[in-house]
């Protein structure tokens, strides 16, 4: 199952005088991981090389480098770690010495290797999302049947009646929750796929 980072990591190293940063974090949209780079990319760095992936989506750039040195070492090492929903980011700053391609290949995806590999790391457990209505009354112990089940609250609307909710389950939680909303409500509860 692929994880992604809990947080921002950093790992550092110089290699034949050219001073490398790896950064990663995690991203849950491609807005988001072009918002990570623009906030820690260095532009008084010599190069500012990145990949990032969210599902099937990737991309990556060499910022200069030449092609395929840079972005694509770092994706492999994002693939090679099992990771998902990551970006990362690697900054050099050039010592004077030529590494060539390979050698270029080899510290862009092992700084990144490096960095992902001591990142703290949360299995990523694929969910669907549900809508459903409560009670003022019910919201507290329905919102507590949610967590134990695993589930996220992605959005709470409070109404006249009650609360509207948009929420993400595992897949396999859904039928035991929606028997325990149902039994709760006295079959006033109902658990709807939400569609796209």
């Amino acid at each position: 199952m692929p994880s992604t980072l809990i947080d921002l990591c950093e790992y550092r190293e110089d290699i034949r005088k050219s001073r490398f940063i790896a950064l990663a974090g995690p991203a849950e949209s491609p807005e988001q991981a072009q918002a990570f780079l623009a906030r820690h990319s260095d532009i008084g760095a010599t190069h500012n090389c990145w990949a990032w992936k969210l599902g099937s989506q990737y991309r990556s750039s060499d910022d200069g480098e030449p092609g395929g040195t840079a972005g694509r070492p770092i994706l492999a090492a994002i693939e090679a770690q099992g990771c998902d929903q990551v970006v990362v980011l690697v900054i050099r700053w050039y010592g004077g010495i030529q590494l060539g391609t390979g050698g270029l290949a080899r510290a862009y995806g092992g700084c990144a290797n490096k960095c992902l590999q001591q990142a703290a790391k949360i299995e990523l457990v694929m969910r669907e999302q549900f809508i459903l209505a409560c009670t003022f009354s019910e919201h507290a112990l329905v919102r507590l049947r949610i967590q134990e089940a695993g589930g996220l609250i992605e959005d709470e609307a409070f109404t006249a009646e009650g609360v509207n909710l948009r929420i993400a389950l595992p897949p396999p939680a859904a039928t035991a929750l929606a028997e325990q909303l149902t039994d709760l409500s006295r079959g006033r509860i109902r658990l709807r796929l939400s569609q796209p």
